[in-house]
């Protein structure tokens, strides 16, 4: 619903938020942590298109977006974002109506405010596009030292499959681009293979008392009771795939705030043409029918609105397990 809103054209890259989607860890030193969604909200406010000015740009200027972006730095009208954190103990987590490891979800902001941390600024263009944007390459499994992968089974699929795509993509050196590497060289096991361009030299490619890689990571240790309650919260974490294996009403309750509460009447219209342009070109039946079925368990005033601009009959709401029954691991 947010993609086929105006919110899924933004009116450049720098006129829109972001958010880190995944949950990930914030960890001290002892081991303890608590759990983050990351946002970066645009300084200049969310600006979007509309679905008629993003069509004749697709044609006109496909490259609008990048455009935009360079010449609004090249400008010197620098593009920030605030960034925020959301966090929530283990605890509370275990305690939450949703599972916070859905990527599908949002925290509540009443019940977890944006906390901002710092600033992201775009104050300098590329020289070299091939070089320093297409060669470059981002994975959530690149985290410095206290942020941590969650067990979200999206992003543990994603800490594996990005990098392959990478190696792929760029060769199995990729890192030591310079687009890639760390600005301070690092120490490590990986040797070798086609478009090695820092050897490392004579270190072994294990771990060697003669010559040792040293790791940094946590200095303290957890004490017996903290690691009793981290143990217990690894049984909470490793059912996250239970709970977000199946449909039930807790999957429509944020769709439906949207729709009812978040968008006013030019929103909801928009968003009904949007849909109505892409999906009036489906040719099944069945699919059609399927799909306004899970418009209806959002709202059916929304079903029947999208089924009416494709000239469809309207359908009865899909029906799914209610929240009550829905399948919680419970420790």
């Amino acid at each position: 619903m947010l993609f086929l809103s105006n919110r899924g054209a933004p009116d450049g890259y720098h006129n829109m938020h972001g958010y880190s989607g995944h949950t990930f860890k914030l960890v001290k030193a002892d081991g303890t942590f608590v759990y983050t969604q990351i946002h970066v909200r645009a300084d200049g406010g969310f600006k979007t298109l509309d679905n008629q000015t993003a069509s004749r740009l697709a044609s006109e200027n496909p490259d609008y977006g990048i455009q935009s972006l360079f010449e609004t730095i090249e400008n010197g009208k620098f593009p920030c974002w605030t960034v925020y954190v959301q966090i929530t103990t283990p605890e509370q987590a275990e305690a939450f109506r949703y599972n916070i490891l859905d990527l599908t979800k949002v925290w509540p902001h009443k019940e977890y405010p944006l906390r901002e941390i710092g600033k992201l600024v775009l104050n300098e263009n590329p020289k070299n596009y091939f070089a320093e944007i297409e060669q470059a390459a981002f994975s959530p499994s690149h985290l410095v030292p206290y942020i941590e992968a969650t067990a979200d089974p999206v992003l543990q699929s994603r800490l594996f499959s990005y990098p392959d795509t990478h190696r792929h993509r760029l060769g199995a050196n990729y890192q030591q681009l310079p687009v890639n590497a760390p600005l301070v060289p690092v120490a490590n096991f990986q040797r070798d293979g086609p478009a090695t361009y820092v050897s490392q030299g004579n270190r072994p490619n294990y771990q060697s008392t003669i010559q040792p890689i040293n790791f940094r990571g946590m200095e303290g240790t957890l004490d017996s009771a903290a690691r009793a309650k981290r143990e217990k919260h690894e049984c909470f974490i490793g059912g996250a795939y239970r709970d977000l294996s199946e449909v039930t009403e807790l999957d429509f309750e944020q769709p439906r705030v949207l729709w009812r509460k978040v968008w006013n009447d030019t929103d909801r219209e928009h968003y009904v043409q949007n849909v109505a342009c892409h999906f009036g070109n489906v040719k099944s039946k069945e699919i059609k029918a399927r799909q306004l079925a899970i418009w209806a368990a959002v709202d059916q005033s929304l079903s029947d609105r999208i089924a009416k601009a494709i000239g469809e009959p309207t359908v009865k709401p899909l029906q799914v397990k209610p929240a009550s029954q829905a399948v919680k691991f419970k420790l």
